[in-house]
């Protein structure tokens, strides 16, 4: 019988090779459980329960489906889904629209100047949201707005100053009017943005492609309908799913113009503004939590509508 080996007893080594990975890695994973997976866990579970934060950490009642059923049949939440639906529509479609041929001018006859003329249209995106709105408010005032003396003189001119209207248009007044200034504050701060992202894969295009059709004879507008918009595609699927995401969860902007009360009409109330009413204002925090699910279902549905549409599986049903 032969003698059993001693073991040998761990070594600092042994320990940095098996353990110390784990261990520098654990800051993030204790931040993502704590800052990350918690709250949507919690959230899930509140969803289902009723509970007033504003009367401090009291019972929380399980309430089942009520919470959810309470949403579906309150006109107003259908009221700020809708809101947001076509400020998310009259925001994200000139964004690309805008986008798209602003890169292609800067990536085709702005070369020398791309890096300073890049910055100039990025920056709405890096400054602060609140004095953006700040200023937009002034600029979108009823009596001394910038925006309503221009229109104003634009009405004066010959020949266009019909197409212009000659009284003053109260924006955030006005339920007609609402919506339309929210996007404009939208459009304003996420086409730098885009045209960043769609800059990008412009510069991934080989420049082969466009020196052959030159040679061929193609015009700058068949170079741009023929070459750059197909190979823009995946870049194009991409921005159009941030815009739809970022689109559905506006806060900001139609908090800060409208002074959190929605506006004329409760036009500008979006589902994420009546989402921090009903928690802050109202105490519901079941109900808040019920809704931000039921959100999230809608973004999850259009999102996968937009990979179906314009994503790799249905752009290659289209090739």
């Amino acid at each position: 019988m032969k003698p059993s080996k001693p073991r040998r007893r761990p070594s600092w080594s042994d320990f940095q090779r098996r353990y110390a990975p784990y261990l520098f890695i654990s800051p993030f994973f204790i931040l993502f459980f704590a800052f990350g997976l918690f709250p949507i866990l919690f959230n899930a579970y509140l969803s289902f329960h009723q509970w007033q934060p504003g009367t401090g950490l009291g019972e929380m009642k399980f309430v089942g489906l009520r919470n959810y059923t309470d949403n579906l049949t309150d006109p107003t939440f259908w009221q700020s889904l809708k809101n947001t639906a076509i400020l998310a529509l009259l925001s994200g479609l000139p964004q690309h629209l805008i986008a798209i041929p602003l890169a292609f001018a800067i990536q085709g006859g702005l070369r020398r100047m791309q890096n300073f003329v890049t910055a100039v249209y990025f920056l709405p995106y890096i400054t602060s949201i609140v004095a953006i709105s700040v200023i937009f408010f002034t600029l979108f005032s009823w009596q001394y707005g910038v925006i309503n003396s221009v229109l104003n003189a634009l009405s004066g001119l010959p020949l266009i100053g019909a197409l212009f209207p000659s009284e003053k248009i109260n924006w955030l007044g006005e339920k007609e009017y609402v919506q339309s200034a929210v996007a404009m504050v939208v459009v304003w701060r996420y086409t730098g943005w885009n045209m960043l992202l769609y800059l990008s894969g412009l510069q991934a295009i080989p420049r082969e492609l466009y020196e052959a059709a030159s040679v061929d004879g193609a015009t700058r507008a068949q170079q741009f309908r023929y070459i750059t918009l197909p190979l823009l595609r995946p870049i194009m699927f991409i921005a159009v799913t941030l815009s739809l995401i970022g689109g559905l969860q506006l806060f900001e902007e139609p908090f800060i113009l409208t002074n959190g009360s929605g506006g004329a009409g409760q036009a500008g109330l979006t589902t994420v503004m009546y989402m921090y009413r009903t928690y802050a204002s109202y105490s519901d925090a079941g109900v808040a939590a019920a809704m931000s699910w039921l959100l999230f279902i809608v973004i999850g549905v259009l999102t996968l509508v937009n990979n179906r549409a314009f994503g790799r599986s249905g752009l290659a049903g289209r090739d």
